[in-house]
């Protein structure tokens, strides 16, 4: 059975072309490993743009959205399969319980606490598996520089700090995190 990797990303596309570029090249990549798809179910921004292009070349997507948010017509009605939930709660918890690694790409506050979130469960041994971020074109330089300063502020140990993979190369990334079939 396939590995499925659960990518936490913007609803928007973000001011520079070179996010949606690597969005699609994620879904290229996870395609190529024989990775699934599990994601926010959203059409919209790069979460749809990673979603059609895996979806293009024949990949597993398993969407994950709200019903309000479905109802204000941004889910996804293409998917392998659409779970639509209450809360943000249940959200994540879908995406969690569903998923065998996670990943980072550009977005907003929601994307952030997504990944910061599910980090968090990993250092404190709720699950396993590995959290990476995929800084694009330094996207996430001036929160690497915030977990740092956690560590060197008495905030944050060392080890917990290294939990969070983090590559400007999705090839690194995949290499880095312990997913292999």
């Amino acid at each position: 059975m396939n590995k499925q990797i659960a990518v936490f990303c913007g609803s928007s596309m973000g001011f520079d072309p070179i996010y949606q570029s690597s969005a699609q090249e994620v879904g290229r990549k996870l395609v190529a490993h024989k990775y699934n798809l599990v994601y926010g179910g959203g059409s919209v921004g790069l979460m749809g743009v990673i979603a059609d292009e895996v979806l293009s070349l024949k990949g597993q997507v398993t969407g994950v959205i709200t019903e309000k948010l479905h109802a204000w017509e941004v889910g996804h009605d293409g998917l392998t399969q659409l779970h639509i939930v209450k809360t943000m709660h249940e959200r994540k918890a879908m995406m969690a319980q569903l998923s065998d690694g996670f990943i980072a790409l550009p977005g907003g506050i929601g994307t952030l606490e997504e990944i910061t979130e599910i980090t968090t469960w990993l250092q404190l041994g709720y699950h396993q598996k590995p959290c990476g971020i995929l800084n694009i074109d330094g996207y996430y330089n001036a929160f690497i520089t915030f977990l740092d300063q956690m560590v060197t502020q008495g905030f944050l140990d060392a080890k917990s700090r290294n939990l969070i993979i983090i590559e400007s190369n999705i090839d690194d990334l995949f290499a880095k995190m312990p997913l292999n079939n």
